[in-house]
């Protein structure tokens, strides 16, 4: 009985190891990378994912790589809409907006989109009315243009590479040498823009969230009309966007010292 409680619990604990190290790796990892890591024979690592896979936790790409299922991006996804945090999120994100008086929300990556994750609205009758969960490309948003700025050249330049570059503005960018010159130009400000690319008659900004790690997890934005704030006028509340970002980072780690 004690042998069997022994191995259940160790195969338990390999099955949160190897969700916790897809679920935190900056690349996809392979089979072998994984048992690596994780000091994980391989025939139980195929083993286990095989049965992760079936499960919809994590799934494998067309490199044959493990990235995480949408089973995962689930669990994610509810932990993060928890009372235990939303609380405190939303305070951070009503205060930004009455301070700055323009819609502010957090936009999450997810492959070569981005997904609304949570905001809080402007009073603004005239507003760009996204729901949260919607889906808006990487490559003519702010966070989007953002995360991508954030990647690695090499695997920027691959994701570049095969996004469907739609014309969804006057400024769209729609040349994949041109979007690749103008986010290795803003690497280095953290900050992401969108200057009518989206929504012609619409601009925004954005800036990182970043885990204790110093990783981007999500993005902080804000957007509004041109006809009541210019690029440049949003560009002026950088400090305090950078400000709320940092505030929400601590709430990733540590939420109870936030919240409490």
């Amino acid at each position: 009985m004690e042998t069997g409680a022994r191995e259940k619990g160790s195969t338990i604990s390999r099955v949160m190891a190897i969700i916790e190290a897809v679920a935190k790796a900056e690349r996809p990892l392979s089979p072998a990378d994984l048992a690596c890591l994780l000091d994980i024979p391989k025939p139980s690592i195929h083993r286990l994912l095989s049965q992760l896979e079936a499960d919809g936790y994590v799934q494998t790409n067309m490199r044959g790589l493990i990235v995480p299922g949408l089973r995962m991006h689930g669990v994610a996804w509810g932990v993060l809409h928890s009372e235990r945090f939303s609380a405190a999120r939303r305070a951070i994100l009503k205060q930004l907006t009455e301070q700055i008086g323009e819609t502010c929300g957090i936009a999450i990556p997810n492959g070569s989109e981005m997904i609304y994750y949570d905001r809080v609205q402007s009073d603004w009758p005239l507003q760009l009315n996204l729901q949260v969960g919607s889906h808006t490309p990487t490559w003519c948003t702010a966070s989007g243009k953002l995360y991508l700025s954030s990647l690695p050249k090499q695997r920027r330049q691959k994701i570049i590479n095969h996004l469907p570059l739609r014309q969804y503005a006057r400024n769209t960018i729609v040349d994949a040498a041109q979007l690749e010159a103008t986010l290795s130009a803003g690497k280095n400000s953290k900050i992401g823009t969108d200057n009518e690319e989206f929504v012609d008659g619409m601009v925004g900004v954005s800036v990182p969230i970043h885990d204790s790690e110093k990783r981007l997890c999500a993005c902080l934005f804000i957007h509004a009309p041109v006809l009541r704030k210019s690029l440049d006028q949003l560009l002026d509340y950088s400090d305090i966007l950078h400000a709320a970002a940092a505030e929400l980072g601590s709430l990733i780690d540590g939420p109870d010292s936030v919240a409490g």
